[in-house]
């Protein structure tokens, strides 16, 4: 759906971290702060211990919510052992989006070179639910909104979109 004019969504930001508190949750904080300028509303924003059970809940709850058109989650996308959120998310994936981990990584490459191959950035859809998970550095999440996201929930953005998944904005 491409439109001449922007259509806000709801968008919840779940940041997974041992170690984040809402004062140095410098990722969650940018990217409440970027869908706002854009023009978007954030409906909830956490921390969460990376926990498969825990992250689960939270982003089970999400998808169940109607108000929630997406999810963006920062943190635990890498491969150490602690990094669970690919493992807790994907279960609840109806469809993955694969083409948003790959143009991650691609135009994360430019930045960080070959240590790009360590993240695991994936997105998906969930009972009508935009999900995208991202690394928790703050310059992870800047590149995936500043070079993805921002243009992708962006309704005037040709020729296609997300918004055109969202289903209380779907024309059937």
């Amino acid at each position: 759906m491409k439109t001449d004019h922007f259509i806000a969504v709801n968008i919840a930001v779940l940041t997974v971290s041992d170690t984040r508190t809402e004062e140095t949750d410098t990722s969650g904080q940018l990217l409440a702060g970027r869908l706002g300028e854009a023009g978007h509303h954030l409906a909830e924003k956490a921390i969460v211990i990376d926990d498969v059970y825990q992250v689960r809940a939270i982003v089970s709850r999400w998808i169940a919510d109607a108000s929630v058109d997406v999810v963006l989650i920062t943190g635990g996308t890498g491969v150490t052992w602690r990094d669970i959120t690919p493992e807790a998310t994907r279960p609840l994936l109806d469809k993955e989006i694969d083409g948003f981990g790959e143009l991650f990584r691609a135009i994360s490459c430019q930045d960080i070179k070959t240590s790009t191959i360590q993240s695991r950035a994936f997105a998906g859809i969930a009972n009508g639910t935009l999900i995208f998970a991202m690394p928790g550095s703050t310059n992870a999440c800047r590149t995936a909104w500043d070079g993805i996201l921002k243009y992708q929930l962006d309704s005037r953005n040709p020729p296609c979109n997300f918004i055109e998944l969202i289903p209380r904005l779907r024309k059937n």
